[in-house]
């Protein structure tokens, strides 16, 4: 789903964004509810980036990827976390374009994300690249999702990947090593 977000695009950065695991929701400019194989999905696209609440019967998880004004925790390269028995890990990149292939990348996301059933996407009022998209799916029990953060204005795209899912418990050797 494909959408223009109703409110003014601000010159926010890359270097901007925060992570939070666990905030309540956010006011959200557009959202898109689904349900994969019992995992209810709430993609919400905020004024600054993106919020997934993820629910199971197993418990539940929120992400926030955002300029969350006076937070602490900036967007880390990487995280793996474990709560009860889920695992959660995630992993940010930044994408440094020059604006004919920022264009043309903002382009293909776009084209992704807006066919896509399982996709929102919201863009800024104007700049046709300045937009936030996600993307989820469903794999072998766990959930899987990407992100992308553009920034035209400095050639900025922050690609974010998530998987969450039930740990897999490791085999224990025996006293013998058998």
């Amino acid at each position: 789903m494909l959408t223009t977000l109703n409110t003014a695009y601000t010159d926010t950065r890359a270097a901007d964004l925060a992570w939070a695991l666990g905030r309540e929701p956010l006011p959200a400019l557009a959202s898109l509810d689904l349900e994969l194989e019992g995992a209810k999905l709430q993609l919400r696209l905020l004024g600054a980036s993106h919020q997934v609440l993820l629910e199971e019967e197993r418990g539940s998880c929120s992400e926030t990827v955002a300029c969350i004004p006076g937070s602490s925790t900036p967007l880390p390269l990487g995280v793996a976390k474990r709560k009860g028995d889920w695992e959660y890990e995630f992993a940010a990149r930044v994408e440094v374009l020059t604006p004919g292939s920022f264009a043309g990348r903002a382009q293909e996301l776009l084209a992704l994300v807006a066919d896509h059933p399982h996709g929102l996407a919201g863009v800024f009022p104007g700049s046709p690249h300045a937009f936030t998209a996600l993307l989820v799916q469903r794999h072998e029990g766990q959930v899987h999702w990407r992100t992308w953060h553009a920034y035209p204005q400095d050639g900025h795209l922050v690609a974010t990947r998530t998987r969450v899912g039930v740990r897999v418990p490791t085999p224990q050797l025996s006293p013998s090593g058998v």
